[in-house]
């Protein structure tokens, strides 16, 4: 079949009606929205690349510091102490990506979702280098088997996933590690060689096998479209009030009814995922646009306006309005991101470089040992400056005989988080009621002072 068009009772574009695989040949349709597509593409790409290079207050813009337990993100350093703020920040870009659906629909799968971004401007474009168009590439698709060229095509296929594996990599690693360990034979690092190779293998399986199928099977997110969508949000549309009654050019005649449709099939055999966006709103569709390209291409040829096929909503489709965007869940949204956004940026400007915290032992809160009492605390000390710092701990409401403390000062590596014990004896003459009030004071000699006020328990007399 050389249309990409779904045939009667077949319940996906990408499989027929037996079930059996349907491969996707879309044309490819030049116009405006693919050439800004491109650009945003290229760029994305290149961001994905240089990302873990670019250096942001001394770590790369991202670096995902799983073994030390640091995530390096826009200059900003959170360790697993700072859940609250990756909370926030997790919750930001959910509701961002809500609040952008109900504005523009699927905007992100059309042109800033990965899947789309290199199947469509690498894996695709070096496809018709080496297979030729739609037109050769089924042919190939007939023959069945692998000829020189698909295996041509799938070898660079592999080498790119390749690269795209240890650039991922990079992202755990860094650029400078990663760099060492390509130097070096694979079962030095095996655990780095074992997520280059998944990653090169699932790569590899997605952009020369898997394909389109990843969005419309695979991917919750085209399923989500009826809670995030509205009948105002902007969608790619057929305009059935102007196109219809559709009829080919060469069967139209002067005054039959005869919308501005000529049935040419552009639309869908440039269609990536195979759909007629003519047959309304699908989940299928990715919002990239190739529809419209190709559209306001014939439009002009046969001298007509176009926008037959465009960007708009389903009630604008409708009533010929224009699309309205200031809406309840339009304005809700941001005001919720505004306020999330704002709570994280004031706690991350206003943390300071140590966190110190005072706990109580979990079993007794109190021993006591003859004519003592036994009290003790954990204190934990988070370090997030760049530097390695020694803190001195101190009670300074007791005698230093008093204090027992394994490690003081307590080393604490830069960037991570260190706790001790500390045992606190006192006679139970100095407990009233069997409380005492003490302040527990963390410094590190330089500057850093921080006092905790603690309450001491022991027994009632």
């Amino acid at each position: 079949m050389s249309l990409n068009a779904p045939e009667a009772g077949r319940v996906l574009s990408t499989l027929n009606e037996d079930g059996s695989r349907r491969w996707m040949r879309p044309r490819l349709s030049p116009g405006r929205f693919m050439k800004a597509r491109r650009y945003l593409g290229w760029f994305l790409i290149a961001f994905f690349v240089s990302a873990p290079l670019i250096p942001i207050n001394g770590h790369p813009m991202i670096f995902l510091d799983v073994a030390q337990r640091r995530f390096h993100l826009f200059g900003g350093t959170f360790l697993p102490t700072d859940s609250f703020l990756l909370m926030l920040l997790m919750m930001s870009i959910f509701l961002t990506i809500f609040w952008l659906t109900a504005l523009f629909g699927r905007v992100w799968c059309g042109w800033g979702c990965p899947q789309t971004v290199y199947m469509e401007f690498l894996f695709r474009p070096i496809e018709r280098l080496f297979e030729g168009g739609p037109t050769q590439q089924r042919a190939i698709d007939a023959k069945g088997g692998l000829n020189g060229r698909r295996l041509a095509k799938n070898v660079v296929f592999l080498f790119i996933a390749f690269l795209l594996a240890n650039v991922f990599l990079a992202y755990f690693v860094g650029y400078s590690t990663l760099l060492t360990w390509v130097t070096e034979a694979p079962w030095v690092h095996p655990g780095g060689f074992g997520v280059v190779a998944v990653t090169t293998g699932l790569v590899f399986f997605d952009f020369a096998y898997f394909r389109e199928q990843m969005c419309t099977v695979i991917c919750p997110y085209a399923r989500l479209q009826s809670g995030l969508l509205d009948r105002h949000s902007l969608i790619i549309g057929y305009d059935t009030l102007r196109g219809e009654a559709r009829k080919k050019a060469a069967r139209r005649t002067e005054g039959d009814g005869s919308g501005d449709c000529i049935d040419c099939h552009a639309c869908v055999v440039t269609c990536p995922t195979g759909i007629d966006i003519r047959d309304g709103l699908q989940l299928e569709c990715i919002a990239c646009a190739q529809c419209v390209d190709a559209c306001d291409t014939i439009m002009t040829k046969i001298g007509k306006p176009t926008g037959l096929i465009r960007y708009s909503s389903q009630e604008s489709l409708e009533t010929q309005s224009k699309p309205r965007k200031l809406r309840v869940r339009t304005v809700i949204y941001p005001a919720i991101i505004t306020v999330l956004l704002s709570t994280m940026f004031y706690m991350i400007r206003t943390k300071a470089d140590v966190d110190v915290t005072v706990l109580r032992q979990l079993s007794a809160p109190f021993v006591e040992d003859g004519d003592n009492v036994r009290n003790q605390l954990r204190v934990k000390v988070v370090n997030r400056a760049d530097a390695d710092r020694d803190f001195h701990i101190s009670v300074p409401a007791i005698e230093a005989s008093q204090l027992l403390a394994p490690q003081n000062p307590l080393p604490v590596p830069a960037g991570h988080d260190a706790t001790t014990p500390v045992f606190i004896t006192l006679p139970r003459g100095a407990f009233k009621d069997g409380q005492k009030q003490v302040t527990v004071v963390v410094d590190d000699g330089k500057g850093f002072k921080e006092e905790v006020p603690f309450l001491l328990l022991g027994p009632k007399e």
